[in-house]
C-alpha cells in the first residue's frame, strides 16, 4: 500500500524552487526529505552559484539528510521534489535507498523550459564506445586489485 502524499511537503519543495530563481541562487528546483512525518533536510539547485554540476536540489537534500541522521542509507525516508528527478538525481535517490519519490513537474515540463535530460537517457542506453563522451577501459588488471581487496576484507560495510 502506497503512503498518502502530504501536499505541504510538496509545497515546500515548490517554494524552495521558486525562491531559488527569484533570489538568483540557481535553477527552478527544490527538494525536501521527510522522515517519520517531518522534514529533515532541504535542498535547492546551486549548480551555477557553486560552479558544481552535481549541486542539484535532490543531491543537496540527500547530503543534508545523511548528515542530519548520521547515516548513508535513507531507508524510511521520502523525497518531495519540485520536478521529476534527472538521471543523476534518480540514481542518487536509489543509492540512498529512499522509500518513495513525489514530484511536481514532469521531465517533459522541464524540457519545455530548457532543462532537457532526455539525451542523458539515450546516452546511457548506448554501449560505452558509442556515447558522445567516449569511454574506454584502461589498466583493468591493476584496477581489479581494489575490488579484490574489497572482496577479501571481512569487516567491510556493505551499501
Amino acid at each position: 500500500m502506497n503512503p498518502a502524499p502530504i501536499p505541504e511537503f510538496m509545497r515546500r519543495a515548490i517554494a524552495l524552487a521558486t525562491e531559488n530563481v527569484r533570489s538568483g541562487a540557481g535553477g527552478p528546483f527544490g527538494a525536501v526529505i521527510v522522515h517519520e512525518g517531518r522534514v529533515i533536510a532541504e535542498g535547492a539547485n546551486r549548480v551555477t552559484q557553486e560552479n558544481d554540476p552535481t549541486a542539484h536540489a535532490e543531491v543537496r537534500a540527500i547530503r543534508a539528510a545523511c548528515r542530519e541522521l548520521g547515516v548513508f542509507s535513507l531507508r524510511g525516508c521520502e523525497i518531495y521534489t519540485s520536478c521529476e528527478p534527472c538521471p543523476m538525481c534518480l540514481s542518487a535517490i536509489y543509492w540512498a535507498r529512499m522509500d518513495r519519490i513525489w514530484y511536481g513537474n514532469s521531465s517533459a515540463d522541464a524540457a519545455r523550459v530548457r532543462f532537457d535530460d532526455a539525451f542523458l537517457y539515450r546516452e546511457m542506453a548506448l554501449p560505452a564506445a558509442e556515447r558522445s563522451v567516449p569511454a574506454s577501459m584502461l589498466l583493468h588488471d591493476e584496477a581489479w586489485e581494489s575490488f579484490q581487496v574489497w572482496l577479501d576484507t571481512p569487516n567491510k560495510i556493505l551499501y
